[in-house]
């Protein structure tokens, strides 16, 4: 079973447009560390990814921006972190706390079946 990292991605800006998933070519570097700080996970750390598929849940678009729909699928559904192979307990609840802060940057959004 794959140790987790959870931590909080940095962005610049906040955006509620649609959301699809980046793929690595979608992102202006190759420097997997920097690609990293879109994510909330990873299965190898951030420092030094070992490749692009480590890297779950991510939540800040390859320009920067944190997105509400990012978030939502993040927190519950088909991508979520419930749906990660191997996550421990104590991974999975701090995945969604992490989630849960950051859903603060939005008004009124929701996460969950409630969202």
């Amino acid at each position: 079973m794959p140790e987790y990292s959870v931590h909080e991605p940095d962005f610049s800006g906040t955006t509620e447009e649609e959301w699809s998933a980046p793929r690595e070519h979608d992102f202006e570097t190759d420097d997997l560390s920097e690609i990293a700080t879109h994510f909330v996970l990873s299965s190898s750390g951030f420092d030094d990814p070992a490749k692009f598929e480590v890297l779950k849940l991510p939540v800040v678009d390859p320009g920067g921006d944190l997105n509400a729909h990012a978030l939502k699928t993040a927190y519950s559904g088909g991508h979520s972190v419930e749906r990660i192979d191997g996550i421990d307990d104590d991974a999975k609840d701090r995945a969604k706390s992490v989630l849960e802060d950051l859903a603060g940057e939005f008004d009124d959004l929701k996460l969950g079946d409630d969202g």
